[in-house]
């Protein structure tokens, strides 16, 4: 009988589960995917009681192992190199490539200042860092705490991905790197600092203003904030002035006195 011999395994989990061998998708039933995943993003090869537990938390143990078991053979059938079955414990086999190894490699690369990581300031890690851990598995406890850390560190990666091409005059790539920082999470003020900072580095003074009046207009809708003083300093006090008057005319004439808001203090201040 002839064996096929699989060369590389894909393992994808931002924006989503995929798998495959040699570039061709491998199927795999629900419990199957969670397993995997589990062991993709947990950092030291886990006991499989610590799996069977995390996995089935509200049957009992021996069902649990049970579930273990059949989908560990699920996994085994359908790609036989991507788990290895230690007597205790359970490990993604190392030559599996996954995509958020990848990002997280990426992203504390870019937070270090003494990596000039010029071989990643492009649009491949830029799209890594864009996408979340598998967005739609709500169910999952372990799920959403890992893809908070990740959403988190994202974010850092992408400013500071942003401000690197910046200094290096790609000025384009910059922006892009800072619209998805905000795209990311719409009310991190920093996000916005990042972007306003290439635009004046680029002396494009319109786009920085109106990035900073798009900022300022979500916050007071949905916090009830203004900028912050770090915010504010990046643009002449004569156009963060004007931009503020105009935009608390408007609010105003739309929906009546505005109340004042209370100040804040920023953090380190």
């Amino acid at each position: 009988m002839r064996v096929e011999v699989i060369r590389s395994v894909t393992l994808k989990l931002l924006l989503g589960f995929s798998l495959k061998a040699d570039w061709k998708p491998v199927p795999l039933i629900w419990s199957a995917q969670r397993l995997v995943a589990l062991l993709a993003l947990t950092e030291q090869p886990p006991s499989r009681a610590c799996v069977a537990g995390t996995l089935w938390p509200e049957t009992t143990e021996a069902r649990a192992n049970a579930n273990l078991r059949s989908s560990l053979w699920r996994v085994q059938r359908a790609c036989g190199r991507l788990v290895i079955a230690l007597p205790q414990r359970l490990v993604l086999a190392p030559e599996v490539t996954v995509d958020v190894h990848s990002a997280i490699t990426g992203a504390h690369r870019m937070l270090d200042s003494a990596d000039p990581c010029e071989d990643i300031l492009g649009v491949e890690m830029m799209s890594l860092l864009s996408g979340d851990v598998l967005p739609d598995w709500y169910e999952d406890d372990w799920v959403v705490m890992h893809r908070e850390r990740y959403h988190h560190l994202r974010l850092h990666a992408l400013e500071a991905m942003c401000a690197r091409l910046s200094a290096a005059r790609r000025y384009g790539e910059a922006v892009q790197a800072g619209l998805a920082a905000v795209s990311a999470e719409p009310l991190r003020e920093s996000a916005h600092q990042a972007l306003v900072s290439v635009h004046l580095a680029q002396g494009n003074r319109f786009e920085a203003t109106r990035q900073y009046e798009s900022c300022r207009r979500l916050l007071h809708s949905e916090l009830g904030l203004e900028p912050s003083a770090a915010l504010r300093a990046l643009l002449p006090n004569e156009i963060t002035g004007r931009v503020g008057a105009v935009g608390g005319a408007r609010v105003v004439a739309e929906s009546g006195p505005v109340p004042a808001s209370p100040v804040y203090a920023q953090p380190g201040a």
